[in-house]
């Protein structure tokens, strides 16, 4: 099984606006939504490949009841953790003249939540495939992918 963790998925609001002005009422010529984090676009792809995976992380507030709903429609599994602190990300990507990104900071994740995950990893099992990936929320360690993988050391668990 892949199994892929993303620890701040988000919600991805993409706007087009034609030469957007600073100060000004721009309006949008496009607009979508996707379901964003780098191991949920992992998962999404494997679903276009027809390889089963199972996407890991965390959701929180309406963005992540939002997350979870859509998840739900691309093809793969999830067993994303509710945190009770926040609200997942929105994300706004402005096309334009110019590409310009505001990223949300995602909801607090503390140590019981972590514990969580951790407790989900201990179920992977020899020649299981863990994908790391996507952007660590600010008030979880950077070294968090490194404890992960030496969590998992020895038990013939391949990572990315």
């Amino acid at each position: 099984m892949i199994y892929t963790v993303t620890l701040n998925p988000s919600l991805d609001y993409v706007v087009g606006v034609e030469h957007f002005e600073i100060g000004k009422v721009n309006r949008t010529s496009r607009e979508e939504i996707f379901y964003g984090g780098k191991g949920l676009n992992v998962s999404a792809i494997l679903a276009r490949l027809n390889i089963e995976s199972c996407a890991l992380g965390f959701v929180a507030g309406f963005t992540g009841k939002e997350i979870l709903r859509g998840v739900g429609s691309l093809g793969f599994r999830s067993n994303l953790l509710w945190v009770n602190k926040g609200r997942s990300r929105i994300n706004i990507k402005l096309k334009s003249d110019q590409e310009t990104e505001i990223n949300g900071c995602g909801p607090e994740i503390e140590r019981e939540d972590l514990e969580r995950l951790f407790t989900q990893l201990e179920e992977m099992k020899n020649g299981d495939v863990l994908v790391l990936s996507g952007s660590i929320p600010s008030m979880i360690s950077h070294h968090i992918y490194e404890e992960i993988m030496r969590r998992l050391e020895g038990r013939g668990i391949r990572t990315v």
